[in-house]
């Protein structure tokens, strides 16, 4: 099932390039991440239990967490049996999933790195059978970058491979508020935020040129007490 997200101003594809934050973004994770080893929950997120069904239906072993933070979806992934490369740019979240891991039993299931998505991935092509990212798409990613991050997925990703991903929505209640950095992007409280219209969606899908996703399912959800609006993206990476 495909569901439109509703009440969306898209950002035409070509519009500039967004401005700088006024907060180093890198920075700022790394204290929100070492503050405490539970900030965002110590309970494996709904996407991730979502996925994990769609993961066990297509015999998904090598997963890669793109924005992997504190590491919780990480545990619980590797408890399920998959082997999981948990990806974070803040040296604090790969520390706190080290220490995760070798506290629930999985340190054989999980490696951590460190890793920022507005670079090449450090991983060779064909190495995973998928990839999830919850909240990581719509981090202080411009839309050139989200396109290069794509397709550094369908890179890394087997033949018919699967990229799971969520990110807040243009109907969120937080979208418009803040500082405008142009682009549908946001700065508060020192967080930038990407808020995605479907169309969206659909061009980072589609690439340019030939496409290198087929979508297989997007979808509303609501998360957290706000409450956070978001959209669960499925998409299998094409020949």
């Amino acid at each position: 099932m495909v569901s439109s997200i509703r009440g969306t101003s898209p950002t035409p594809l070509g519009d500039p390039e967004p401005r700088e934050s006024s907060v180093e973004q890198r920075a700022h994770w790394e204290a929100a991440l070492g503050e405490r080893p539970d900030r965002y929950g110590a309970e494996a997120s709904e996407p991730a239990r979502a996925a994990l069904v769609l993961f066990r239906d297509r015999k998904i072993r090598d997963l890669l967490e793109l924005g992997s933070g504190q590491g919780r979806d990480t545990v619980f992934f590797a408890q399920a049996g998959l082997a999981v490369t948990a990806a974070d740019f803040a040296s604090a979240a790969a520390s706190t999933v080290a220490v995760k891991a070798e506290a629930s039993g999985v340190t054989e299931r999980v490696s951590a790195v460190e890793c920022d998505v507005r670079q090449p991935l450090p991983f060779p092509d064909r190495s995973f059978d998928a990839c999830y990212a919850h909240m990581l798409f719509c981090m202080a990613l411009s839309e050139s970058q989200l396109h290069a991050l794509a397709a550094e997925i369908w890179r890394v990703l087997r033949p018919a491979g699967l990229c799971v991903y969520t990110a807040r929505t243009t109907v969120d209640p937080d979208y418009g508020r803040g500082v405008p950095l142009g682009g549908d992007l946001y700065e508060l409280d020192g967080f930038v935020v990407h808020y995605f219209s479907h169309d969206l969606v659909d061009r980072i899908a589609a690439g340019s040129g030939s496409p290198l996703f087929e979508l297989l399912d997007v979808e509303e959800f609501e998360e957290g007490t706000l409450p956070r609006r978001l959209t669960r993206v499925t998409m299998c990476r094409t020949p």
